[in-house]
């Protein structure tokens, strides 16, 4: 059985940063990362927009302002992004105000889905010089801490200390490990929303700012912003139960596609749930399911116009007149999305539409779609025996999976703050 000082389950930000850091500080450390999927994953494949100013990403529980910036100006010394420029912001911001609106100033960064897979290219092959060991197509399946064994589909190793960073796809994972170490955590946080797409013309602000935070009363804000070369797309997940359904989410090209004109964003609810309700991952992979039956097993879609007369959208509305743009994620179901969405979430979504169109005139032209469901998993809390996001002696747990970050900046910091602890260094 093959032994590693430190073995990192993720190829995400969070995994790739904890390896970072180790390898930096201390090149003789034996580190294996391994990965069930064929490639490298997590948010650096799609899009890969960061964001680089507290509190955007860092979850007020785990981290201080001194804490993230410290760990965010090690994580652009790893990543060496490029700062976009913005303009007008102060106008849309008094806007905002005016209507009890919050638009946060972002420093931000872009490599687009193509630059962000040259970017991950050149992170592995990094890794590689450094002699980090990296294992794809091998699945995690289970530890045991008594002899700080991991057990994957391939074989078992010996760690000495593990990191664990699933990302939002392995929430579920995680839930299980948890369950098995006997880790107490909680579940009951989730954001569900729909994604929303339009035109630059009818969203002009993203010529300003490329991925306005406008945070709406509510607990509604508007999440991962696309333009110029912007596509929705879909993602799969699997339920605790075995049962497969779609989320919708978007992405960008930096420079490999002609431009398209057209802008995708999400706005998401942030739901909080209280007993008797057990698991907000499960609430959330339900909704998911409803969905999938609604739309006759894909996502479902819906214009504006549609809904603002209270008729589903059919395959015809489409095409022609005011709807003046084909969907760029067409194998969706035309339908009626308030018949799927809970009408406390879809109310807060749609109040919010209509804040943003006051503040962006144009977005709720009836040409605009709305595709549902877009849910975001990452509400485990898992207690943490020190601050280092250890959970159980040597097993950490980090990334969006483990309620550590939202987003790639913060998972990446989590995952060195995790590697601080493994080599005994001193946090903030």
């Amino acid at each position: 059985m093959d032994r590693f000082d430190v073995v990192i389950v993720g190829t995400g930000p969070a995994g790739l940063g904890a390896a970072f850091h180790l390898t930096a500080r201390r090149p003789g450390l034996s580190v294996l990362v391994l990965d069930r999927e064929k490639t490298s994953t997590g948010g650096l494949r799609n899009d890969c927009k960061m964001n680089f100013t507290y509190p955007v990403g860092f979850p007020l529980a785990n981290w201080t302002r001194e804490q993230a910036e410290h760990f965010l100006n090690l994580t652009i010394a790893d990543l060496q992004p490029s700062i976009l420029d913005k303009h007008n912001v102060s106008v849309y911001c008094r806007r905002a105000a005016k209507l009890g609106v919050d638009l946060l100033d972002i420093r931000q960064a872009h490599f687009g889905t193509d630059g962000g897979l040259r970017l991950i290219e050149r992170l592995m092959t990094e890794l590689a010089a450094r002699g980090v060991h990296v294992r794809l197509e091998e699945e995690a399946r289970a530890i045991r801490p008594v002899e700080q064994v991991l057990e994957t589909s391939k074989g078992d190793y010996r760690y000495g200390d593990l990191v664990l960073a699933p990302g939002r796809h392995g929430s579920g994972f995680l839930q299980s490990v948890m369950e098995s170490l006997q880790i107490p955590f909680v579940d009951h946080v989730v954001d569900i929303g729909i994604r929303v797409e339009t035109t630059e013309a009818q969203y002009p602000i993203v010529r300003d700012y490329y991925d306005p935070k406008f945070f709406f009363p509510e607990q509604v804000r508007t999440f991962c912003t696309n333009s110029r070369r912007a596509y929705v797309s879909q993602e799969r997940y699997e339920a605790r139960n075995g049962q497969a359904y779609g989320s919708v989410n978007g992405h960008a090209y930096a420079e490999a596609t002609r431009e398209n004109g057209l802008v995708n964003f999400a706005l998401l609810r942030t739901v909080m749930l209280t007993e008797p309700v057990a698991s907000g991952q499960q609430f959330a992979e339900m909704l998911g399911l409803q969905a999938m039956l609604m739309g006759g097993g894909r996502p479902i879609m819906q214009r504006v116009g549609d809904f603002r007369l209270g008729k589903r959208s059919k395959a015809a509305t489409f095409n022609g007149d005011l709807y003046h743009f084909r969907p760029s994620l067409d194998d969706c179901c035309p339908g009626d999305i308030s018949m799927a969405v809970p009408a406390k979430i879809l109310r807060g979504i749609w109040r919010a539409m209509k804040l943003l169109d006051t503040i962006v005139p144009g977005v709720l032209h009836p040409s605009t779609i709305m595709y549902y469901p877009e849910i975001k998993l990452y509400g485990n809390k898992p207690v943490f025996i020190d601050g280092c996001f250890q959970a159980k002696p040597h097993v950490y747990l980090v990334g969006d999976g483990a309620g550590t970050s939202r987003g790639i900046t913060a998972a990446w910091a989590s995952g060195i703050r995790a590697a601080t602890g493994i080599l005994g260094e001193p946090i903030l």
